[in-house]
Formats: structure tokens, C-alpha cells, sequence
């Protein structure tokens, strides 16, 4: 587009990162790999990211940050609109079924799932969960859920699971999320 500027290097390795990820899985971070598929020297790459844990990790919190942001413009644009609860699942459902970037799913589990082996990348992980749980619990908030950061846990973990169902079944349909959703909602109106 015009008036962009072209990702900076550390950018562009950030990408070629998470790309490398969600392709072939963690295994196959390579210093080499990854600045070929970024096309940027390899010193480059190093003068950036001076150990592989670094490069997993800011490559975690970059997902992370994007999605965060994306997440909380859907939650500002809810607020605007004063929905009922059935109106937020389906937002919800909506929102999942439109930004359904396997390469960005897939590369940020796989980001987990490192983090679990890992325990200098379990940080930036826990920041991923509580960022989402943050905004989780601010939209359950709106709808009058009491105790919401208590539950916002749950919606991430459902989200997560079926996020993690349709990617290892190939099934893309998300029409069980606002059921879901509902049913987790109800239960803490209670």
C-alpha cells in the first residue's frame, strides 16, 4: 500500500519466525532457516535475537500483542453497542470465524507447547493467558457476570480447546462457540 514502509528486520524475522513455526513446528528453527525465510543476513539475525529463546519469545509476544489489540477493538466496538448476551456470542462465534489464521493458530500453540518444555519462554506464555483473560473478563463484565476474572479462564480455555479441535480435525465449523460460550455465561449469572 502506498505510504507503508516495508516491516523493519526485526519484523520481518519475528513473521519469518512464527511462518517457520506453524509450518514445521518448533524443530525446525534454525538461525539459517529463519533468516532466509526473513531475507535478511544472518548476522543480522543474531545481532537481533542472540539466543533461540529470545527469538521464541519475541516471536510469541508479537502474536500476542496483535491479537490482544485485535481482541480489545471487538470488545470497544461491544461496548459501543450495548449488546445482549446472545448478540456477544455470536459476535464472538463471528469473530473466530473470520480471523481463522491457521499459520498464526497454529504457530502461537506450537509457541505454547514450547513454553511448557521451556521454562524461560513460560513468561511471555502466561502473558499471552492473561492478556486474553483480560479481555475475556472485561466482556464479561459488560454482560453483568459477577466475579468475571474468576471466569475468564474458562472462556479462554474453551476457546483454546475448540481452536485446537478444528485445527486437528480439519473441521472449520465454529457454530458450537456461542452454545458454548452461552452455557459458561449462564452458569456464572447462576
Amino acid at each position: 500500500m502506498a505510504g507503508e514502509s516495508p516491516p523493519d528486520t526485526r519484523e520481518r524475522i519475528l513473521r519469518a519466525t512464527i511462518e517457520l513455526i506453524a509450518e514445521e513446528g518448533v524443530a525446525a528453527v534454525t538461525n539459517r532457516r529463519v533468516a532466509a525465510g526473513a531475507g535478511v543476513a544472518l548476522g543480522s539475525l543474531t545481532y537481533h535475537f542472540p539466543s533461540q529463546v529470545d527469538l521464541l519469545r519475541e516471536s510469541l509476544l508479537l502474536f500476542v500483542g496483535e491479537e490482544v489489540a485485535r481482541q480489545e477493538a471487538v470488545a470497544a466496538d461491544l461496548r459501543r453497542r450495548r449488546p445482549n448476551v446472545e448478540e456477544v456470542a455470536a459476535e464472538v462465534q463471528r469473530v473466530v470465524q473470520e480471523t481463522g489464521d491457521r499459520v498464526q493458530q497454529l504457530a502461537e500453540l506450537e509457541l505454547h507447547l514450547q513454553a511448557a518444555r521451556d521454562p524461560e519462554l513460560r513468561d511471555a506464555s502466561r502473558r499471552c493467558f492473561e492478556a486474553y483473560e483480560g479481555v475475556a473478563a472485561a466482556g464479561l463484565g459488560l454482560l453483568g457476570v459477577p466475579d468475571a476474572e474468576r471466569h475468564a479462564g474458562s472462556i479462554v480455555a474453551m476457546l483454546y480447546g475448540m481452536s485446537l479441535r478444528r485445527l486437528g480435525t480439519g473441521n472449520e465449523d465454529t457454530s458450537g462457540i456461542a452454545a458454548a460460550l452461552l452455557t459458561i455465561v449462564r452458569g456464572a449469572q447462576g
